[in-house]
């Protein structure tokens, strides 16, 4: 028997919707049933590629008792986080502030008004783990709420009233006077340096010890630092990382892409879960990485990347899907994972080179099973197979196709097939960075796909421009957050870049309007998570940290900055500076946990190359423009004349193209060819 998640779109609430727990979807039927019956609600959420979500369903939530003792006491509402995030948001900090971490799954008790008084991640179905067992939870919550009421509203209250402080940030006015240069200086760049290269691994590569996700952001930072400072230990650092996860497990070596993190120092056993994100931010800064470098060996994993992407993660109408779950059959990992005797029989005379390389034994790597990855150096195993390093290359190209055709042969991973606004423009965003790194169109063409996609589908019908989070099957919902809309504007950006169509960049600009207008905060600096009048959130979170994904509110200070100089907006240019600079003491003190705010600052400290090439081969210049390596750019091109973008006013020579250079209120001579300003870029 269903319940009534059943006629909801998201994957994971539609795996919860046979369950003998009576669970509602987030709103008012449920809020109202809580009132009437004097309940508490149990609000638990998860997301489709979550491992112990699914643990603990199959433990507790398909569990005929333990739904009896759910349905009997409480309220049941089952969320997405990735459909919810702002949702997530609340009740994460709530529960943060009450046991220092957090987690998925996340269950929640909450008084009927929808106040947090106590919550935990994943509770056994019997003692474990020093936790105590799901029951024990249930009963104690419901014994609580009728003998200690008054107990509870209390703790409730001052958890809100917490919800509520969080948002105190920046909020003293920075005086952005003349002596505004001094707020953004050199040294503070370098020490965000030195605290990233503090917490670095110098020997496995990333920042921090186990668990270990990729920090993209701080990888970039340490990129772009030393463009400008020829600082090698940070170069070192952020190529050593890039390395060691591109020979780790945590890159799936046969099909490309990458999981969400790594459960070890050294990049062997992912938690397996493929997120579009985390993709979309690693092609980012795998671009970087070649255009600074020039090693092929970064163009590569970017096309087997984005390759994955394209075969796995894009939808018939050229929209991306979120997320492959870590599970299949029930285990964690068996898609991925082989065993020693599978590749004896499938590689036959090549198995014994291409075992020593990806480190696979009898006795497997993790868990009596094996994980490819490659710990030693290709020269190092072919000298000690005896066989050239060419060779032994070759015999690994020809081998990885045997395995992947086995391994499509096998039960695969769910598939969480909706489409999320926010990730959908990160992924636009990486597809232009390699159509431009890389100078291959095809990656531009799924950019515009996916753009033409969410245009047609995720935008609201009337003159603002509105947005949907997350569509699926023909339907879309939830009015979008900030994250989206910060997203979609820095796609936007990236998108005009990248093609030369100079409407992708004025919508980017209605866009930031839409923005300004709806999620500023009392003091016109930061931004809300949610829109003015959304009605069934407790308290409207502003975020500021830059974790797994952006926040909001760095990306808009990079948005807000970059259409300044693009449509003469000091307004916008003077808000950039204030969000940057209310928090650029904390950014500075912990750049991990501020990547996208530090790369904010940096782009103050190095200044921002005003880029404007008018004339008929205008494509053809900006091409050339975007494979160099100018992280901080500002690019803009037209075959003509336009009247509203001041850098592209009075340019057009007739029968030339021209390329003309500004930074730091000053232009230099306009030049016919990139090489002559190469330089000074």
């Amino acid at each position: 028997m269903a319940n009534r998640l059943a006629k909801e779109t998201s994957p994971y609430l539609l795996q919860h919707a046979h369950n003998p727990v009576d669970w509602y979807p987030w709103g008012e039927e449920a809020f109202r049933k809580a009132e009437a019956e004097n309940k508490p609600i149990l609000v638990s959420i998860g997301y489709a590629a979550c491992h112990w979500c699914h643990v603990m369903e199959r433990e507790s939530f398909e569990n005929e008792a333990t739904a009896a003792i759910m349905n009997e006491h409480f309220v049941n509402i089952k969320i997405d986080r990735e459909e919810r995030p702002d949702i997530d948001h609340i009740y994460m900090d709530a529960l943060q502030a009450i046991a220092g971490n957090g987690g998925w799954p996340l269950n929640m008790f909450l008084l009927p008004d929808r106040q947090p008084f106590y919550g935990g991640t994943y509770f056994p179905p019997k003692q474990a783990y020093n936790r105590p067992s799901w029951t024990e939870v249930l009963l104690a919550v419901s014994d609580a709420f009728k003998t200690k009421r008054k107990d509870l509203e209390e703790q409730a209250a001052n958890l809100t009233q917490h919800l509520h402080q969080s948002n105190a940030f920046g909020v003293n006015a920075v005086d952005l006077g003349p002596g505004r240069e001094q707020l953004f200086t050199q040294e503070q760049a370098d020490a965000m340096v030195l605290a990233l290269l503090g917490q670095a691994d110098k020997e496995w590569g990333g920042f921090g010890r186990a668990p270990k996700f990729p920090q993209s952001f701080s990888i970039q930072y340490l990129l772009r630092h030393y463009r400008v400072s020829k600082n090698e230990a940070a170069l070192q650092q952020a190529l050593l990382s890039l390395g060691k996860m591109i020979d780790g497990g945590i890159y799936d070596q046969l099909g490309g892409g990458f999981a969400r993190y790594s459960t070890d120092e050294k990049w062997l056993a992912p938690h397996f879960e493929k997120m579009l994100y985390d993709n979309a931010l690693l092609v980012d800064t795998l671009c970087e990485a070649y255009q600074l470098t020039g090693n092929e060996r970064y163009a590569k994993v970017v096309r087997h990347t984005l390759e994955f992407v394209k075969r796995e993660l894009t939808s018939p109408e050229g929209a991306f899907y979120s997320a492959l779950d870590a599970d299949s059959e029930g285990v964690e990992g068996k898609f991925y994972v082989w065993g020693e005797e599978e590749i004896d029989s499938l590689l036959v005379e090549d198995s014994p080179a291409f075992k020593a390389y990806y480190n696979i034994s009898r006795h497997g790597n993790w868990e009596d099973v094996n994980i490819l990855w490659a710990p030693r150096p290709l020269e190092a195993v072919a000298k000690e197979q005896g066989i050239a390093p060419g060779e032994l290359e070759a015999l690994l190209e020809r081998s990885r196709p045997k395995l992947m055709a086995a391994r499509e042969k096998r039960v695969r991973p769910g598939l969480d097939d909706k489409i999320l606004l926010g990730w959908n423009a990160l992924m636009i965003h990486a597809c232009c960075k390699a159509a431009a790194a890389l100078n291959e169109n095809v990656y531009l063409e799924m950019a515009e796909a996916a753009m033409d996609c969410i245009l047609k589908n995720m935008r609201k019908p009337g003159a603002a421009p509105a947005f949907w989070h997350t569509y699926k099957e023909g339907s879309a919902r939830y009015p979008a957050f900030l994250d989206d809309y910060a997203n979609l504007v820095h796609a936007l950006i990236a998108l005009q870049e990248t093609s030369g169509n100079l409407e992708r960049v004025r919508m980017a600009a209605e866009v930031a309007d839409f923005v300004i207008e709806q999620f500023s905060d009392e003091n016109l600096r930061y931004f809300y998570y949610t829109a003015s009048g959304q009605g069934d959130v407790i308290v409207r979170k502003k975020e500021i940290y830059d974790g797994a994904v952006p926040s909001g509110n760095a990306v808009m200070a990079h948005n807000l900055w970059h259409l300044s100089i693009v449509f003469d907006k000091n307004e916008w240019a003077e808000r950039a500076l204030a969000m940057t600079a209310g928090l650029v003491q904390t950014v500075t003190r912990y750049p991990t946990s501020f990547g996208v705010w530090a790369a904010m600052v940096l782009r103050l400290v190095q200044g921002t190359p005003e880029l404007a090439v008018a004339g008929p081969a205008y494509l053809e210049r900006m091409r050339e423009l975007n494979g160099l390596y100018v992280p901080y750019k500002v690019l803009l091109g037209a075959g003509s004349d336009e009247k509203d973008m001041p850098l592209l006013q009075q340019r057009a020579k007739e029968g030339k193209t021209l390329v003309y250079l500004c930074r730091d209120y000053q232009c230099v001579k306009p030049v016919e060819y990139i090489s002559e300003i190469t330089n000074l870029i």
